[in-house]
């Protein structure tokens, strides 16, 4: 029998499969995500360990597992931890990959949506009582027939985003691994990033890539935070030499209520909420569950983490 810790209460009864195998489950209930101390604590007798991308798995926490067999990420991606060094002790790492593709499309164009019609500062107006009457000249935005995406990773996410994009009329470029930015970003109306945060692509668009944008350009980013260098995004939007942002990822996360992104009209910040569908919530559960059964059982994980 093995014991199974949660980090955080997940959505779907999928978890009581673990139960179910005869392994003892532990669901911690805090709503905040457990700092350094406690998840050395969490994992000091855990066989299984299923985890969200808050928490952040490093040698530290793997030296106190001494038990451990097996990651299970709550997320298509694994940059909040460290799988070779967690490789290296034969603890398995798996994902919960290509459930998110959809929920996340969907909110990439609401983000596009907003943005280019300048939802957020026409809201601000109807609140801080602004409104003051029919305006032919105010919140004037991008029209989207007609107007050129850049894709910017060409995965399921990415492809999928583009299909939607495709469907309003806009014209789509697809930026994979080896793509020229320098000759494609100077021509989108609208920078969409899908691209999996890795050491080369951190901070793929920073002060260089900024400016090289249209002055009337959007950005939109429900990838990870760490794509885009947000001190030259806030620099550029500032200046005036970026159009919009729409991001459901930042850095960090939550970003503190004085952050200067908050500040400005012609940006729209969401909580992280790409996968916040109960059908691909309720999916990731059921895989991360997968993941975990399988490495109790001495078998592969089906959805292992890329290394």
């Amino acid at each position: 029998m093995a014991i199974v810790h949660v980090t955080r209460q997940l959505p779907g009864d999928a978890l009581q499969r673990i139960t179910d195998a005869g392994h003892d489950l532990v669901v911690r209930r805090e709503l905040m995500p457990p700092e350094a101390a406690e998840l050395r604590r969490i994992v000091a007798d855990a066989d299984g360990l299923i985890t969200t991308l808050s928490d952040r798995i490093n040698t530290e926490i793997l030296d106190a597992a001494p038990r451990l067999k097996v990651i299970a990420n709550y997320a298509v991606g694994s940059d909040n931890i460290d799988v070779q060094a967690a490789l290296r002790r034969d603890i398995a790492v798996g994902v919960t990959p290509d459930v998110l593709t959809d929920a996340t499309a969907d909110l990439t164009l609401a983000l596009l949506l907003g943005v280019a019609r300048q939802l957020p500062a026409a809201a601000r107006d109807v609140t801080d009582g602004r409104w003051k009457t029919w305006d032919p000249q105010a919140h004037l935005g991008l029209e989207l027939r007609g107007a050129r995406l850049l894709v910017i990773g060409a995965g399921r996410i990415g492809r999928a985003v583009g299909e939607r994009a495709a469907a309003f009329g806009m014209q789509v470029d697809y930026a994979g691994r080896d793509a020229d930015l320098a000759a494609l970003l100077p021509e989108a109306d609208v920078v969409t990033l899908h691209a999996p945060l890795t050491l080369e692509t951190r901070k793929i668009i920073g002060a260089e890539q900024l400016a090289a944008m249209k002055p009337s350009a959007i950005l939109i980013n429900t990838a990870r935070g760490g794509l885009v260098d947000q001190d030259a995004l806030v620099d550029a939007l500032e200046r005036g030499r970026l159009g919009g942002a729409g991001l459901d990822v930042t850095t960090p996360e939550p970003l503190p209520t004085y952050d200067p992104l908050l500040e400005l009209p012609n940006v729209l910040v969401l909580p992280h909420i790409g996968s916040a569908t109960v059908a691909a919530r309720h999916r990731m559960t059921e895989l991360a569950v997968g993941n975990v059964l399988a490495a109790l059982a001495g078998e592969p994980l089906p959805h292992p983490a890329k290394t």
